[in-house]
């Protein structure tokens, strides 16, 4: 019976938060498949301006695309803080982000989510499927799949 009323009790889930720019963003750990440092990306020719190559990843080759640029950011500045976020996501597959720094796991259950408003034209947040609360910060929590798909249309 114990289990029953501590499950109902509070559901969280967990992010990965990471910094990009000045701004904290949260990726759902269910996503995540790993966390690199930066290395060397192959470019691809007549790619997406946002997707910066290839990499390869224990032999497994793994686009990369810079997050700040399809966000319509300036260009990713590399430092030893930045890293490459390797995502598996069962349509795309896999792909990695680059991100200026990971933070921490933080757990947020559903009372500390706010939905942002839907009425915003703006690129930054057609990505954005949340707002968490944590220790008094916000954290802007990525729709993964708005993040990784192709526009129809540029």
């Amino acid at each position: 019976m114990d289990n029953a009323v501590d499950v109902s009790e509070k559901i969280t889930k967990q992010y990965i938060v990471v910094k990009i720019g000045s701004e904290q963003y949260g990726l759902d750990i269910r996503y995540i498949d790993n966390i690199v440092r930066m290395m060397t990306i192959t470019r691809v020719p007549k790619a997406q301006p946002y997707f910066k190559g290839i990499i390869n990843l224990r032999g497994e080759v793994v686009p990369v695309m810079s997050i700040r640029l399809k966000m319509q950011l300036k260009d990713d500045e590399f430092t030893d803080a930045s890293r490459i976020i390797i995502l598996k996501i069962e349509e795309q597959g896999t792909i990695g982000i680059i991100v200026d720094e990971v933070k921490e796991v933080v757990e947020l259950s559903a009372d500390e989510i706010e939905r942002p408003a839907q009425n915003s034209k703006n690129a930054k947040n057609s990505f954005i499927s949340g707002i968490g609360k944590h220790n008094d910060e916000l954290v802007s929590l990525f729709d993964i799949n708005a993040v990784v798909d192709e526009p129809e249309s540029v």
